[in-house]
């Protein structure tokens, strides 16, 4: 039953994933970690991140801001690392994922309460980027805080969905990279991915079809109050 659940949550936000170019894995990884363990499901969902940001670069190409997408990736990368080093360090998954429900919660808040076109200083950006790749180090959920950042530099849709997905798949290869050397990888965890990768491949194909007839502003505030609920059943 908590497979066939996880195979559900899995679908559903890899569908938003593939309309919005970054929020599948921030919706998974909350239930997933109930119904997996944190471990478990971070393996499992950065596979699958992996995987569906392949998908997506792959098609959308052309679209891809390259200046862009090798610097989020370089910044995101020296914070994940250090995300990495935090996970070893604090032992207590209890306080992890308080501290994890915290950041969803003000990201989702920010989101849907204040709307601004004004141009963020570059430092804040940098802070944010640093931020967004330390996140994804310790919980292979970055897209909140990128989304911050790629809002104020990425304006077209398309490029932004083409952008962002390409970063996933620079950063969660090192991840698991990283967690085969670590012996996080187990058999169960193999097995799981398996299953997963055919309702993943329905759940792109099916927001790849859905991309061009929805309103993405619709789909962002559902994604933002989603990440909402998520947050407050964490801290909870």
């Amino acid at each position: 039953m908590k497979e066939l659940l996880f195979l559900l949550v899995l679908f559903v936000s890899n569908v938003i994933q593939a309309i919005t170019g970054f929020a599948g894995t921030v919706l998974a990884m909350p239930p997933s970690v109930y119904l997996l363990g944190l471990d478990h499901a971070k393996v499992v969902l950065n596979v699958m991140a992996w995987l569906s940001g392949l998908m997506i670069a792959v098609t959308g190409y052309r679209h891809i801001n390259w200046k862009e997408l090798l610097k989020m990736s370089a910044v995101m990368l020296v914070g994940m690392f250090a995300g990495i080093q935090i996970c070893r360090i604090v032992k207590s998954e209890n306080i992890l994922l308080t501290i994890y429900g915290i950041i969803i919660v003000v990201v989702a808040l920010k989101n849907l309460c204040i709307h601004t076109e004004k141009k963020l200083p570059d430092l804040i950006l940098w802070i944010v980027l640093i931020l967004a790749g330390i996140i994804h180090g310790m919980f292979v959920s970055g897209g909140a805080l990128l989304v911050i950042y790629a809002t104020q530099v990425l304006k077209e849709k398309e490029e932004f969905r083409a952008t962002v997905a390409p970063v996933w798949v620079v950063l969660n290869f090192f991840l698991m990279v990283t967690q085969f050397r670590s012996g996080l990888v187990g058999t169960a965890d193999i097995r799981l991915i398996c299953i997963s990768i055919l309702p993943l491949l329905i759940a792109t194909w099916l927001g790849k079809k859905l991309v061009c007839k929805v309103s993405q502003k619709v789909f962002l505030n559902l994604t933002y109050i989603l990440l909402l609920i998520s947050g407050v059943s964490l801290i909870v």
